[in-house]
């Protein structure tokens, strides 16, 4: 399985081409972006895809020394039990 990276988006797609899975996480600000999307296909619902998908973001806010804005309610409850993530959500 392998993801795919725009800007502002981190997705998963079929072999036809179809998103399957995705976050996205437009710019609001310079260093600030805002997840305020996660999906799954229900064909990859509980293979902890939707944790994935977290996790390369994370790597991508690193790499890029970004902080984000969590209006997602997959991505706040998944940040809330990832605190070694926390540094990465800004505060409000």
């Amino acid at each position: 399985m392998e993801f795919k990276q725009e800007p502002n988006r981190i997705y998963l797609e079929d072999g036809e081409g179809k998103t399957i899975a995705e976050v996205t996480f437009p710019e609001i600000h310079a260093g600030t972006v805002n997840v305020n999307h996660t999906f799954v296909d229900d064909s990859l619902r509980g293979q902890g895809i939707a944790g994935k998908l977290m996790e390369e973001l994370t790597q991508k806010l690193r790499a890029e020394n970004k902080k984000a804005v969590l209006t997602c309610s997959y991505a706040v409850k998944w940040f809330e039990k990832n605190t070694e993530y926390t540094d990465l959500v800004q505060k409000v």
